[in-house]
């Protein structure tokens, strides 16, 4: 027990020490910062600080950096100019006090750069005060998505929060809304518009199979193939700007495919469909009326679209929704005939006894 009292009254002296070197540290500073109290009035100074002030006073924050750095470097000569040094534990402050100052200066540019925004937009202090004024309950909520959780594509559209506090209905239907409204790609506007001219086939009873959609480059223009008996339908989907125009080069692309899926499938009724955003050249539909090829035109995807699909597994009779940014969304088919459809709402798919998938990402039995 002698040989710990020893230690801890050595550390109790250390520290007794550093305290007194400290203080008289601070009072020298606090000494040499009155005799410098000059008022900046330097102009060059003024500009300068104009500045640095939308990227946080980096000059600022590095006299702070200095001045930490001369608190640190005060420790360090005690701990190896003591009677009986420590060099090794000046080696760990060093380093620490590195890491500290580093920290400390990157703090400091973020604190000028939110200080500075919030006297640009006075709304976002009231947000601060908000998210200061936090429960554990809240810490719970705002903490990462479990690995589960991220299993579900809802939570790109939704904050943790949302996920967490709102019913099952709300959370998907919400996410549902957001992804109608984000921005997308040409091809992810383009795949919409291809699933919305394979709906309205659906809708009568067609077979439809997206070949677009699952083949991409291999789908040769045949975007969808709408079956009924032994009639099918070959389906090209142009999901262009209005401003753009369809020539007759688009039109011959699109007839050779279809003659030549006619050629394969000589027992069917093969009829073919040309669906485009945009207007046709007048040649363009002139060749089109020669070669039997059916036009719609100016064509729009309406905001109103039910695209929820209800679909009753095969496996088990298990009643599912899939929202359209859902892994399996693009392989289900719909048939009317099997009490399957479309619908605009999640609340109207789980009103008739369909529930989302508790499984993502493919992994849901089907």
């Amino acid at each position: 027990m002698g040989y710990y009292d020893d230690i801890t009254q050595e550390l109790k002296d250390l520290i007794s020490s550093f305290e007194e070197a400290k203080r008289n540290f601070d009072e020298q500073f606090a000494e040499l910062q009155r005799q410098n109290n000059i008022v900046i009035n330097n102009e060059k100074i003024i500009k300068q600080l104009a500045r640095e002030r939308q990227i946080g006073f980096p000059t600022l924050a590095k006299a702070y950096d200095d001045f930490f750095k001369l608190q640190d470097r005060n420790l360090i000569d005690f701990l190896t100019q003591k009677d009986k040094p420590a060099i090794r534990a000046s080696e760990v402050v060093s380093e620490y006090a590195k890491l500290k100052r580093k920290a400390e200066k990157e703090n400091k540019v973020l604190r000028y750069i939110i200080d500075n925004y919030e006297s640009l937009f006075p709304s976002l202090v009231d947000l601060r005060e908000e998210t200061e004024d936090i429960t554990e309950e809240d810490r719970e909520l705002m903490s990462e998505y479990t690995e589960k959780e991220l299993q579900d594509e809802v939570t790109h559209y939704v904050t943790k929060i949302e996920y967490r506090k709102l019913s099952t209905t709300e959370k998907n239907q919400l996410a549902l809304d957001r992804y109608w409204k984000r921005p997308k790609s040409k091809w992810h506007i383009g795949k919409i518009y291809e699933r919305y001219v394979g709906y309205l086939y659906e809708q009568q009873g067609y077979d439809v199979d997206y070949v677009g959609i699952s083949k991409g480059f291999e789908d040769l223009g045949r975007d969808i193939i709408a079956k009924k008996a032994k009639e099918f339908i070959v389906i090209q989907c142009k999901n262009w700007s209005k401003f753009k125009t369809i020539y007759e080069k688009h039109i011959f692309q699109f007839f050779g495919t279809v003659f030549q899926y006619k050629d394969e499938n000589k027992t069917k009724n093969v009829k073919a469909i040309f669906y485009s955003t945009t207007k046709l050249s007048d040649l363009a539909r002139r060749f089109a009326k020669e070669l039997n090829i059916k036009l719609v035109e100016n064509d729009r995807i309406p905001t109103d679209y039910a695209c929820i699909k209800c679909n009753v597994s095969r496996v088990d009779g298990t009643k599912i929704y899939h929202l359209p940014f859902d892994q399996q969304y693009d392989t289900v088919k719909i048939e009317t005939k099997k009490g399957e459809f479309y619908c605009a709402t999640v609340e109207e798919a789980e009103e008739k006894g369909f529930r989302r998938a508790f499984r993502y990402k493919g992994l849901q039995k089907q």
